[in-house]
């Protein structure tokens, strides 16, 4: 049987600060602020060990001009992904963002919209 299981997930922000002051104070832990541009990113903390995906806080204005693009994001393990990216639009679904590499030592990913209008991502090593 194959497994999937969840890797990282965006959380979407109007306000990084504030976002990242709720998210320490609730979890007592310290959230790393990252800017890259235009896209800031508050990462939660990992140990690299611990069981469960880790992931962030996002701010981009983008995220709020489209409701595709909005709410909660969370990426899904995939060999390829390519390969289940090619099956979505059959199985009823919508791809919008075909698969681009995210980084030479981060992989790839593609992000598509399901037949329940979730927006979910793809991750791949290749």
């Amino acid at each position: 049987m194959k497994v999937v299981h969840a890797m990282w997930f965006e959380i979407p922000t109007k306000d990084l600060d504030r976002a990242i002051s709720f998210y320490q104070d609730v979890f007592e832990c310290e959230i790393k602020k990252v800017d890259l541009g235009d896209l800031k990113m508050g990462w939660f903390p990992t140990d690299g060990k611990s069981p469960g995906a880790t992931g962030t806080l996002v701010h981009n204005e983008e995220f709020y001009e489209n409701s595709e693009k909005a709410g909660t994001l969370i990426y899904l393990h995939a060999e390829d992904c390519s390969s289940e990216l090619a099956r979505v639009e059959k199985a009823g679904g919508k791809v919008v963002i075909p698969k681009k590499e995210i980084s030479p030592e981060h992989g790839f990913m593609g992000v598509f919209i399901d037949s329940e209008g979730n927006r979910i991502a793809l991750h791949s090593l290749k």
